[in-house]
């Protein structure tokens, strides 16, 4: 059987009551007068519009869903470069050991159980019976383990760019049973479960995707959805019998919103504020689309610079910069306010917030006279900033120029497609750039992206900015291997105040994402998660939070449960 053969009817039941139940609302206290955003009302708090009027589900059609931008290298996963547009391709095709629940924790999914010895280094995957990939083939240990060790750099016959670099921790992989994968670790690994989702970009290939020359172009997993065809630039098709959904990459928000408004694309997705407390609402009032806010472990957007050359080099100019720029006002002017003003890598909620870290705050004058003592020691202040060039993007930009400029900085801007703006980052070829990262997952998860000099002194190619902080590397590893929350927690709270010392990225503001849908398009974040058995879903009036969906959508949604009304 495929691993999702759910019943439509059982399916839009769960929906209903799986979204239902994340409702409630806050209290005037806790809404009122933050002057660093997030006042709007659009959380997911409110839960998705429209299904209360909603009427019967047909099956059948297809549902075209409008992405932010193309996933150039393709979707053999062990060294594709995902952002959330291929993520949520990955999510129709693929699924993943585990997955997010409400709770904050981590669920099996393809995985039945995920058990550690008592000293965290020995985990044990035991796979759920039964589940084939689209091909007809088996999922079964050997599978797994070539999977796992595609993704570790372990396949001579597949490369592995940056999954290598993620699960350097792992020192073996064996087939232990029929059904039963051992992973062995370097050091405890307290976290090793959320690494098996890894923010959805770890699906399981089939054995023939993995052996194949088209890797890349034909994907093959346990998925709800199968591949059909892919036009790059144009769409990509996936479908489920009878059901089918096109993927079109849609760079630009404005396009976007005009074509759900038009009802060329059934569903679309975008992270921009102004979008979202602007015409997205406005549609939502007004009947005319659905809609879900959410920014429940919330990646954060920020100024990422590279510390390996000038001018960023140089402590002064990082502090500088952050000191330039009035952040709540950018957020208020550029968003609408919707998203909240970030002081630190962690959104809150996530293990590691803290409300105050010491990050910078607004002090022009502080600014230039830090600018004006780098430039009196023979330095220029000059840097290329680099972004996207959809419109919402560009303002970013404009306003980080304007202010930054008057603070004696001189700013040249770039446009680049996302592709060419994620191959920079790769090749540390940038100065600054706006960037979008660190969804609220296990903190953990954020060893790759942070941690310095690797094993053997070899660095970090990840680690983006390129800084090498003994604290922060100490910390990473303490909080890889401790097994006691406070401790934990304590110890990504001190990276936190780290991060804020040494001004390694300029924190801009969290990203909430929204889901927008067609009036008659419902379903967003899909049926509770598999219990024992994987034919059916989760009991559908449960409110237990480890049965239901994670409500976050930075790394993407299910797809298997929109559906549509009789039209």
């Amino acid at each position: 059987m495929n691993a999702h053969p759910r019943r439509w009817s059982l399916l839009v039941v769960s929906l209903l009551l799986a979204t239902s139940a994340c409702g409630g609302s806050k209290s005037d206290d806790e809404t009122k007068g933050n002057p660093k955003g997030g006042d709007t009302g659009l959380t997911v708090d409110a839960v998705e519009s429209g299904l209360a009027e909603a009427g019967k589900p047909v099956r059948g059609g297809s549902i075209v869903y409008g992405l932010e931008a193309e996933t150039d290298g393709g979707y053999c996963l062990a060294d594709s470069q995902l952002a959330i547009s291929g993520i949520m391709v990955t999510r129709a095709i693929y699924d993943t050991l585990t997955v997010p629940s409400a709770s904050g924790g981590f669920q099996p999914n393809l995985a039945r159980s995920v058990e550690h010895s008592d000293d965290y280094r020995t985990w044990t995957i035991t796979l759920r019976p039964g589940i084939t990939f689209q091909d007809g083939s088996p999922l079964d240990a050997d599978v797994v383990k070539l999977n796992l060790d595609t993704y570790r750099g372990k396949n001579p016959k597949r490369s592995s760019q940056l999954f290598a670099f993620v699960l350097t921790n792992i020192t073996d992989v064996t087939v232990s049973g029929p059904l039963t994968v051992t992973v062995t670790t370097k050091t405890p690994w307290v976290a090793f479960p959320s690494f098996l989702y890894l923010s959805g970009r770890m699906g399981i290939m089939a054995k023939a995707q993995l052996e194949s020359d088209q890797c890349a172009q034909k994907p093959i997993g346990t998925g709800p959805f199968s591949f059909v065809s892919w036009t790059p630039g144009q769409k990509l098709v996936v479908k489920r019998n009878p059901d089918q959904i096109d993927f079109r990459p849609i760079p630009d928000v404005t396009v976007r919103l005009q074509s759900l408004e038009s009802g060329t694309i059934d569903v679309m997705h975008t992270a921009e504020g102004s979008s979202i407390a602007g015409k997205l609402k406005s549609l939502r009032d007004a009947g005319k689309a659905n809609l879900l806010v959410s920014a429940e472990r919330a990646e954060v957007n920020f100024l990422m610079l590279n510390v390996t050359k000038a001018p960023f080099d140089d402590i002064r100019v990082r502090r500088a910069l952050a000191m330039a720029l009035d952040r709540a006002s950018m957020n208020q002017r550029l968003n609408g306010g919707v998203p909240t003003v970030a002081d630190g890598p962690f959104a809150k909620g996530v293990i590691g917030h803290l409300d105050n870290p010491g990050f910078p705050t607004f002090d022009l004058a502080g600014a230039k006279k830090l600018v004006a003592e780098y430039e009196a020691d023979g330095h220029e202040a000059r840097f290329v900033l680099s972004n996207t060039p959809d419109p919402a993007s560009v303002r970013i930009m404009e306003s980080v120029k304007q202010q930054a400029e008057a603070a004696g900085f001189q700013v040249e801007l770039k446009r680049e497609t996302q592709a060419a703006q994620i191959n920079d980052a790769i090749g540390r070829t940038y100065q600054a750039t706006v960037f979008r990262n660190y969804p609220g997952d296990d903190p953990d998860a954020n060893y790759v992206w942070w941690y310095g000099t690797l094993d053997g002194g070899a660095s970090n190619l990840v680690n983006f900015s390129g800084f090498d902080d003994a604290d922060i590397n100490r910390l990473l590893d303490l909080g890889r291997t401790e097994a006691d929350p406070a401790a934990r927690k304590a110890a990504y709270e001190d990276i936190n105040r780290r991060f804020a010392d040494q001004a390694y990225s300029t924190w801009l503001w969290t990203a909430p994402w929204a889901i927008a849908l067609g009036a008659d398009v419902h379903g967003v974040l899909g049926p509770p998660l598999p219990g024992d058995d994987p034919s059916k879903p989760g009991p559908t009036s449960t409110n237990d939070p480890d049965l239901q969906p994670n409500t976050g959508l930075a790394t993407g949604h299910s797809l298997l449960g929109l559906w549509t009304e009789a039209r």
